[in-house]
């Protein structure tokens, strides 16, 4: 029987979550003080701890005992729970190894959730899940470079980023839980979400993508809902939405986080009744889909900013996957260079050269701001570029990937040139910002007024590594 141990200085919090999560089968006990709560830790293994950050104990407070706690028991997952929530705190928690952070007070629901999510990550790292002869014969996973739908030309992944993606992906897939994909742009979420769906007992069903990033707040429940014949101004003719065209298989939502929120309360509507009401319609008619989700921001960002409902955050969060970028996986980029290679002779219709060393320094020593799609683009520029089948160089190279003329952390030095001068407080700046924001990119960027592309080109030519 799992453990879970509820750390609360508000006894009616402890008395609520054992009563819900007893119900499940647990085995639950509870602490109102952290002194106690340590003592309890040091005696009995727990798999789950709940434990409210701001503890009224003299001795010891709820961020200092969940530190704690994972210096005795590094395998225990900690959720931490607040009703004041703060980013800076949740990133600096999440860093020293907590599990997940949420806002109080947590409905049944809620909790029942958070415990399966850590009870399944905890199984996904031990592998309890997954037969012996299965792991030892698992083929490491599609780095996500297949044309879209076609999954039988994925490429499989050789590097340990890739084998720890595929094994979430194995162990998820046969669930019907809601996934949520998180990654940067162009590190191929929505092939990951095929790869789910084409492993899933509904994989001879409908996969439908939608990307929530292009759809306007008018336009957006017509998109996933439908709509009558004269629902609104242009509608000449009814629209099936993709919640009915997915019916029996799987949903893709890209980009979830762009939904206004208005769309986001409809979409919690529907993913509670599971059933769908066309705009203009007064039917209702049941629906049976899986739902995948993705997006180039944490979403937990999103709903501490307010941004992004946490009731919605919580039906859809049963498990996370994360697609790390293409300059965490340079392991695999001889492989991804390969098929493309191949890929793009077909299309051209003729071969082209082979790549030399310097071709493959540059691209090692790149950042990949655009991940696996931007590789790509490469690819195919450089090809069209190696004609007669001639050797491709750093000629064929674009500007961005070339050696840049800049030392090293640009020291001050003596030098007016305006172009040095403009570089130096540029660098400066950068690193200020990073700095402040504990080195979390996408917040940086955020701050400068700059998107995450821009940023990584800017690190990549100022030499800044991270």
């Amino acid at each position: 029987m799992k453990t879970i141990l509820i750390v609360d200085d508000e006894i009616q919090i402890c008395t609520l979550l054992t009563k819900i999560l007893t119900k499940e089968g647990y085995d639950v006990s509870h602490s109102v003080s952290g002194s106690s709560a340590l003592k309890m830790v040091k005696e009995k293994h727990y798999d789950v701890i709940f434990c409210d950050y701001r503890l009224k104990d003299k001795e010891i407070d709820g961020s200092v005992l969940s530190l704690k706690i994972r210096e005795i028991s590094p395998a225990t997952g900690i959720i931490v729970m607040t009703g004041y929530p703060d980013v800076r705190v949740a990133i600096q928690l999440i860093k020293g190894g907590i599990y997940d952070y949420v806002v109080k007070p947590l409905n049944a629901e809620q909790a029942i959730l958070l415990v399966q999510k850590v009870l399944l990550h905890q199984s996904l790292h031990s592998k309890e899940q997954l037969p012996a002869a299965t792991i030892a014969s698992e083929t490491p996973v599609s780095t996500l470079v297949s044309p879209k739908g076609r999954l039988s030309q994925f490429v499989y992944g050789n590097g340990n980023s890739s084998k720890e993606l595929h094994v979430q992906i194995k162990l998820i897939a046969p669930t019907n839980y809601s996934v949520v994909i998180l990654g940067e742009t162009g590190t191929g979420k929505e092939s990951v979400a095929h790869l789910i769906h084409s492993q899933s007992k509904r994989k001879d069903q409908p996969f439908v993508a939608i990307d929530c990033g292009s759809l306007s707040p008018e336009l957006a429940c017509s998109e996933l809902f439908g709509h009558e014949k004269g629902a609104f101004t242009g509608a000449i003719q009814a629209k099936t939405g993709a919640f009915h065209e997915a019916h029996g298989g799987t949903l893709f939502l890209d980009e979830i986080g762009n939904l206004s929120y208005e769309v986001q309360t409809a979409l919690l509507r529907v993913i509670q009744e599971r059933v769908v009401r066309p705009v203009g319609s007064t039917k209702e008619t049941k629906v049976d889909i899986r739902l995948i989700v993705a997006s180039n921001e944490d979403l937990q960002h999103a709903v501490l900013n307010g941004r992004f409902r946490d009731d919605l955050y919580y039906r859809l969060n049963e498990f996370t996957v994360n697609v790390p970028p293409l300059r965490a996986r340079k392991d695999d980029l001889p492989l991804f260079i390969a098929t493309f290679k191949q890929t793009i002779e077909a299309e051209l219709g003729r071969e082209c050269g082979e790549i030399t060393e310097e071709v493959y320094h540059a691209f090692y020593n790149y950042c990949w701001p655009g991940n696996i799609r931007e590789l790509k683009n490469v690819m195919r520029r450089i090809c069209l570029l190696a004609t007669d089948n001639s050797l491709i160089t750093s000629a064929n190279l674009p500007e961005e990937l070339l050696p840049q003329d800049v030392e090293p952390g640009l020291p001050p030095g003596s030098d007016e040139n305006l172009k040095n001068v403009s570089r130096q407080a540029e660098y400066k700046k950068i690193l200020d910002v990073l700095q402040q924001v504990r080195f979390n990119k996408s917040e940086a960027a955020r701050l400068m007024n700059i998107d995450r592309k821009t940023l990584y080109n800017k690190l990549h030519t100022l030499n800044i590594v991270l």
